[in-house]
């Protein structure tokens, strides 16, 4: 679906197989996210899929996200914010047509073969009770857990936050996606005298950001801070980097008492960060400045706060402190949206490899970039590689079968580099002065050493952050300031990019 243009008033686009309106939703402006879609539903029938925006999107918050299916959002680098500045509050869908595959016989029988293989590997059992939440104490055990605005990666309280505290306290039951045998979401519920809410997860990253980064200690405040996220639209990650960056700002006097209504920001407080995250996603007052996130906000905050603006390229870091994890900071360093694990979780790699190596750690980061972004396009899950372990020889055969194309897997990979390359070209002559300078991380990763826990005194300093990106841009084939060479253009099949790309180089 493409959109164009802006709307002169709220609208929702319906579509019904190939009957498509644009119809009016003052009455749903205003709404939260999960509130619209139940509004929704219930004008148009639960056979409607709906893609909805909160407060957030409509106030084009810079880490708005997009909600659908009662708790997923597509969150992080602010797509809400399109739909909002469209005045497109909604998008519902309903569909009665086929799919036409290329060998649907075929299609059906790696399927089978995919869902059987699902309960003999030995990630399953792992995976499923706990979801994502389940890796909470390994990242807290290596010391890489984002804690008080990462001042820190060790959380002392991580045992109220895990996934046991999950299972144990607030999960309802298991959530899978359509189809799927690994039932990796969880639907959660949290009870008590001023509210009664339900919520997906929440899942490690949202653990990471709310509990351990703004030290809030108990699952049931976790939750219910994750649900008042995914009601105003606010992408969960983004939202707990910005609030401990305020709560950091407050407890250093940047931010002033007088500055919030007199109120407090203050570490472990669930009643700041609900409120704060309402100010945000309105707009009010020094929300509309945090709205616009860390990068943006230290610029107007100074005073040092741009040294702990825990981002890459405006995008506000995820759930690994990667002080001592040179492979997992080359990831966050250079993915092309910014500072997001998505593009290469290579936290593994470097546990398994040593974490005082620097050798081969580029090369790592380079290969997880080209096969990780291949499965959003081919629109495929993830999990069954990253945590269950499947052959990566199964997805050409998939993808045969459902298109008709042979192709190996390299050739697959091949298609990924071309996309890393435009991604880099589309930047350079987007983004004014886009170059090595937004490659490198925060300051306080680079100056100030872990001052507790397992990896206690551990920092990258300036010189071992140039040496990842020499070797990376290198192995790319790009120059010292992150620019393709013609060459690599050329190889990658872009040498249509060169007349653009060619002026910028030095």
């Amino acid at each position: 679906i493409i959109i164009e243009g802006i709307a002169d008033e709220p609208v929702y686009l319906f579509i019904d197989d190939f009957n498509i309106e644009i119809r009016p939703a003052a009455e749903l402006w205003g709404k939260g996210a999960l509130e619209s879609e139940t509004l929704l539903k219930q004008d148009l029938g639960d056979e409607f899929q709906i893609a909805t925006i909160g407060p957030a999107g409509e106030n084009k918050v810079l880490f708005a996200c997009i909600s659908h299916d009662f708790g997923r959002q597509a969150g992080r680098t602010g797509i809400g914010a399109v739909m909002g500045s469209k005045n497109l509050k909604a998008i519902a869908v309903h569909g009665t047509k086929t799919i036409q595959l290329a060998d649907p016989v075929a299609t059906l029988e790696k399927g089978k073969e995919m869902f059987a293989a699902c309960f003999e590997k030995p990630g399953f059992e792992e995976w499923t009770p706990q979801g994502t939440a389940g890796v909470t104490d390994w990242v807290n055990e290596i010391g890489a857990f984002p804690t008080r605005n990462f001042q820190t990666g060790y959380f002392p309280k991580h045992k109220d936050i895990n996934g046991e505290a999950l299972m144990r306290k607030i999960k309802v039951t298991d959530k899978a996606c359509y189809s799927c045998p690994i039932p990796c979401g969880k639907y959660s519920r949290v009870k008590k005298a001023e509210y009664d809410i339900h919520v997906e997860g929440p899942e490690y990253e949202t653990i990471a950001l709310i509990g351990g980064n703004t030290e809030i200690d108990n699952i049931e405040d976790c939750a219910y801070a994750n649900y008042i996220l995914d009601e105003l639209g606010l992408d969960s990650i983004s939202g707990g980097n910005v609030v401990g960056f305020a709560m950091e700002c407050f407890e250093k006097g940047i931010i002033k008492s007088e500055d919030i209504s007199g109120r407090s920001l203050k570490f472990g407080s669930v009643e700041d960060f609900v409120w704060l995250s309402q100010e945000i996603a309105y707009r009010r007052g020094i929300g509309s400045v945090l709205a616009d996130g860390v990068r943006e906000a230290a610029k107007v905050f100074g005073q040092g706060s741009e040294k702990f603006a825990i981002h890459v390229k405006g995008v506000e870091w995820s759930g690994y402190e990667a002080r001592y994890a040179p492979a997992m900071m080359l990831s966050y360093m250079t993915a092309d949206v910014g500072a997001h694990h998505n593009r290469s979780w290579a936290i593994t790699f470097d546990v398994a490899t040593g974490r005082d190596k620097l050798e081969g750690k580029a090369q790592r980061v380079i290969e997880l970039q080209h096969i990780r972004p291949l499965f959003d396009m081919l629109c495929l899950c993830r999990l069954q590689w990253v945590e269950l372990g499947f052959e990566l020889d199964w997805y050409p055969q998939i993808f045969k079968a459902v298109t008709g194309k042979e192709l190996t897997w390299d050739d697959l990979l091949a298609f990924s580099e071309r996309v890393w390359n435009l991604t880099r070209s589309y930047s350079l002559r987007e983004i004014e002065g886009f170059g090595r300078s937004f490659d490198y991380p925060p300051a306080r990763f680079m100056e100030e050493p872990i001052p507790d826990g397992p990896t206690a005194g551990k920092y990258m300093p300036k010189e071992v952050i140039d040496r990842l990106l020499d070797e990376y841009y290198k192995l790319r084939g790009w120059d010292n300031n992150g620019i393709p060479s013609a060459a690599q253009l050329k190889k990658v099949g872009l040498g249509f990019v060169e007349s653009t790309i060619a002026p910028l180089r030095k």
